[in-house]
């Protein structure tokens, strides 16, 4: 009896130890998983934020000068830039609103002060002035776009980030060399004019 009694302690003792080096390994495993999503959702670099935020503020302009472009302009390839720009912009700010989401982000809702300038003195021209202007604007904006971009593509460790920059930048190097194509129309357009108007 007194044996009987001992090999159940022995028994309970063992079934007892098993049971905690299951759970522990049990706990070890959730930790080292928790540590695996914290590497996977790792926060952005300081570089990578400020490169989504100007994208962002970029994106904001580019649709809101493509409004006023095919409102306002006389050249219906500008008009139809203009439109291009709304359309594709949107489809991008989209993407980069998302992204923002995942990574905490808060994206600007309204144009930055040289935007806003840029804007208000656009919104005071009209015919070949404004298509000259506008498309000047267009240039310029999507070369410094372009370069950015295609920097981030190479130098951006987040996924995300790296992906977003990545699938963009063949749309932003199409509208720098249509921006570029119709802005050399509408200087022609505009030295034309003022050839006529000054008689010379």
């Amino acid at each position: 009896m007194e044996r009987t009694v001992r090999n159940l302690v022995l028994w309970s003792a063992t079934a007892a130890l098993c049971c905690l080096g299951a759970f522990a390994q049990t706990g070890s495993t959730s930790a080292s998983s928790s540590s695996a999503a914290g590497q996977s959702s790792a926060k952005l670099t300081t570089s990578e934020r400020t490169f989504v935020k100007k994208a962002a503020e970029g994106g904001l302009a580019e649709v809101e000068f493509g409004k006023l472009a095919a409102e306002r302009a006389s050249s219906e390839d500008v008009k139809q830039f203009g439109q291009r720009m709304v359309d594709d912009h949107t489809k991008a700010n989209d993407q980069l609103k998302e992204l923002a989401s995942e990574e905490g982000i808060t994206l600007p809702d309204k144009l930055d002060a040289k935007d806003a300038a840029s804007k208000a003195r656009l919104e005071k021209l009209s015919g070949e002035q404004f298509d000259h202007a506008y498309m000047l604007d267009m240039v310029r904006d999507h070369t410094k776009d372009v370069t950015e971009f295609r920097t981030e593509t190479k130098t951006a460790k987040d996924p995300a980030v790296k992906n977003f920059a990545s699938q963009t930048l063949p749309t932003l190097e199409d509208h720098l060399k249509q921006a570029k194509s119709i802005e050399s129309h509408t200087a022609h357009a505009t030295r034309k004019a003022k050839s006529k108007a000054t008689g010379i």
